[in-house]
């Protein structure tokens, strides 16, 4: 595959059964060769992104000793303010030329899964930050509940199969500034090549060039969503349950042209992550003769925690 399918979750919600398988053999089948896949139909509306995208603005323009008022210690950066450069990819040492921060669960009827996430942090100088974050935090997950339900009959499991273990999961919103280049970067791109941790990530803001996807071939393309789609990924938990029937794609944000290095760069992407007790072991129905169990048996929590020291955000 040289580009990415293009698919629209409208035909998956409709009433035409046809129209509904085809949406599952589409999504399949691009999921199985290159890993994402570009989404119509999905429940941000247009004036809750540009709102957004005011308020991620207005946060990382104030004065860094700002920001850094809500860079909270100990939490492996799970919540507020990560500082420009704190994460690298697996395996590499220069940090990525960004600063982010993240939205987490809102957690409905669980004392116990209050208490196991961090709390969400609150930004006093911009009152609708948080509200704004919230909203689509819930509108990316309810997008991400069809997809994955999508998936589910892809996979011959029961359509809600995904549910119960996304439900009040440990997803991840994060808004994410690429500042300006200001003088020859040292081995440092925007966002080294990885493979995302969690389940699914929805990405919004792939609007230009700048995200590449490796396709199975080790080519790298661009992904170039349109402005009313969203980017999907399949990440390494996903496919590590599926015994990489479905790929987690290696990718990267490159720097952009010299004559650009003086323009901010905003991305907006969604982790889905499920609750930590979630069992990641290879689903049955993807072992046999030909594709043999790849992967040990673990949790999702465990997992995470074995990849967030792998990236230095945890010792």
């Amino acid at each position: 595959m040289n580009k990415i399918p293009s698919v629209n979750l409208a035909d998956f919600l409709s009433n035409d059964i046809s129209k509904k398988q085809q949406f599952i053999d589409d999504i399949g089948h691009a999921y199985e060769n290159i890993g994402f896949i570009a989404l119509k139909g999905h429940f941000l509306d247009d004036a809750l992104v540009d709102e957004l995208y005011e308020q991620i603005k207005d946060f990382f323009e104030l004065p860094v000793d700002v920001k850094r008022k809500y860079e909270v210690p100990g939490i492996g950066g799970q919540r507020g303010y990560v500082s420009f450069g704190k994460e690298s990819a697996k395996g590499k040492k220069e940090g990525d030329l960004k600063e982010f921060w993240h939205f987490g669960q809102y957690v409905e009827n669980n004392s116990a899964l209050e208490l196991e996430y961090p709390k969400n942090v609150f930004v006093n100088e911009l009152p609708k930050f948080n509200q704004v974050g919230k909203t689509t935090y819930r509108m990316l997950e309810k997008t991400a509940k069809y997809v994955l339900r999508s998936l589910a009959i892809h996979l011959g499991l029961d359509e809600k199969y995904f549910d119960q273990y996304i439900h009040n999961g440990n997803s991840i919103l994060r808004p994410i500034h690429y500042p300006p280049i200001k003088s020859e970067p040292k081995n440092a791109v925007r966002a080294a090549a990885h493979g995302d941790i969690n389940l699914i990530t929805l990405l919004m803001g792939a609007q230009g060039k700048g995200l590449q996807v490796q396709n199975l071939k080790g080519e790298w393309i661009d992904a170039i969503a349109e402005p009313d789609e969203i980017m999907i990924n399949v990440g390494d938990m996903l496919s590590r349950h599926s015994n990489n029937k479905l790929k987690s794609t290696i990718h990267r944000v490159i720097n952009p042209p010299k004559e650009l290095w003086g323009t901010s760069r905003y991305s907006i992407p969604f982790f889905l992550h499920p609750v930590s007790n979630m069992k990641l072991d290879v689903l049955e129905g993807c072992i046999d003769q030909n594709n043999p169990k790849e992967f040990d048996d673990i949790t999702a929590g465990d997992f995470l925690n074995e990849r967030l020291r792998e990236l230095g955000l945890t010792k």
